[in-house]
């Protein structure tokens, strides 16, 4: 696997992945179509916040950061489990003192891969802030001695 700054031309794959989540995952409503999915993915890349991880097969996972705050890291359902997720989040770490996110209260998966990578709980809102409207947390994570 290599991890890379995503091109223009992945942004087919990247929506492809979050959309995959959004339609495989019970308690997420759909909220926007799968064409605003990828020109989402699209206006992530071109702001230049994506990184992509890459297997022969293809793009598998991506994270989208914007300075401190991780705004996306999602992986395809058949990389899951197998690490892609970490190494993307590693590296973010890796160039980084401090991390913010927000996750949703009912992804109880994500929940616990952020705390064992270091995370902790910041914040609980009702989710009026965001676009599902699904209760959420913000979570942050300060290098150690930073």
């Amino acid at each position: 696997m290599i991890l890379r700054k995503a091109l223009s031309t992945d942004a087919g794959r990247v929506g492809a992945i979050l959309s995959e989540f959004v339609d495989t995952t019970d308690w997420m409503p759909r909220v926007h179509t799968r064409a605003e999915d990828l020109a989402h993915a699209g206006s992530l890349i071109e702001r230049g916040w994506v990184t992509v991880a890459e297997i022969p097969q293809g793009v598998i996972g991506f994270a989208a950061c914007d300075g401190e705050e991780l705004n996306a890291l999602y992986v395809a359902a058949n990389g899951r489990g197998q690490g892609v997720g970490t190494a993307l989040l590693k590296t973010l770490q890796d160039s980084r003192d401090t991390l913010t996110l927000w996750t949703f209260q009912a992804n109880t998966g994500a929940q616990r891969f952020y705390l064992r990578h270091g995370f902790s709980e910041a914040e609980r809102t009702s989710g009026a802030g965001n676009d599902e409207k699904l209760p959420d947390i913000r979570y942050l994570w300060r290098r150690e001695g930073g």
